[in-house]
């Protein structure tokens, strides 16, 4: 398949394109700098030039291609300012919206990327909602407008990704607790850190994209969960020694929008993505991987 990635130069996204690649699939890739452009380039892809928030360039490429996977996010507003967050997520809608509608009726691949649920007293799995409250419920209604588009003639998927997606110690929920630790001197968790985050490798999550994209059934969605839930401060222990820090509680504020989120119980299941799709991660696990983290 000749296949449009969005993203594809993130933590995530650099693995997914060397998947697709590895497999036998040509990639097109989304590249806004010039930076970007290279490293699509260097990897063995071909680039169309543009952002996120060039519907134009979106169409076209989504046209001229067999499928595609939409991991952009503009990560760089997420700065504790509410209003640029919101910017970002309806940034993304309407790019996820003028990806799908360019798809309708053709039954090509549309795969989309949100996150794992949180679940009182249990791990989510893949029947559970996506929660469309909160600081970040508008990319949840973005990914069901998307797998609701499965019956207009898009063979639409949504990859959940838990709360860190990781690779040498760097991405997610993870990796901003150890950016906030270089910043603060600390390496903090927020309330008692008994909290779980779920977790997986990015390489293990971009085998994962590759099967949705090949064979997931239109309307589905797939849990990219390695490690079901990790305690937020057994993760906090790892950055503060890995970085010669000491650990300790922080008030969830530190974290900005993200401080309810941080906050919150939220290991999540895999059980029916592996039985289903026969995905098995085989990558280091998020503590296992923290250890790699440069002091």
């Amino acid at each position: 398949m000749h296949v449009f990635v969005t993203g594809g130069t993130g933590t995530i996204g650099n693995a997914v394109v060397a998947e697709l690649l590895g497999a036998g699939h040509s990639v097109l890739g989304l590249a806004r700098t010039e930076r970007s452009a290279r490293a699509l380039e260097n990897a063995g892809a071909t680039v169309v030039r543009g952002g996120l928030a060039d519907l134009d360039a979106l169409r076209e490429s989504a046209a001229a291609t067999d499928g595609v996977i939409s991991l952009a996010f503009d990560h760089g507003n997420e700065t504790g300012d509410p209003t640029a967050l919101d910017r970002s997520i309806a940034q993304e809608t309407a790019a996820i919206e003028t990806l799908g509608q360019t798809l309708l009726g053709s039954g090509r691949p549309l795969v989309v990327v949100s996150g794992t649920p949180w679940i009182a007293g249990r791990a989510a799995t893949e029947h559970d909602p996506l929660p469309t409250d909160g600081p970040v419920g508008g990319r949840a209604r973005a990914v069901n407008a998307a797998l609701a588009l499965a019956e207009q003639g898009v063979r639409s998927t949504a990859v959940r990704i838990p709360r860190t997606a990781h690779d040498r110690g760097t991405g997610g929920f993870a990796g901003l607790l150890t950016e906030q630790a270089r910043r603060s001197g600390v390496a903090g968790y927020p309330g008692d850190g008994t909290q779980r985050w779920p977790a997986v490798h990015a390489r293990d999550a971009a085998v994962l994209f590759r099967l949705a994209l090949e064979t997931a059934p239109a309307g589905t969605a797939w849990h990219a969960v390695a490690d079901e839930g990790d305690a937020v401060v057994d993760i906090a222990t790892v950055i503060g020694k890995r970085l010669g820090l000491p650990v300790g509680s922080v008030p969830a504020e530190t974290f900005g929008p993200f401080g309810p989120i941080f906050a919150a119980d939220q290991p999540a299941s895999s059980a029916h993505t592996r039985a289903t799709l026969g995905w098995e991660p085989t990558h280091p696990s998020l503590l296992e991987d923290l250890e790699l983290l440069e002091p």
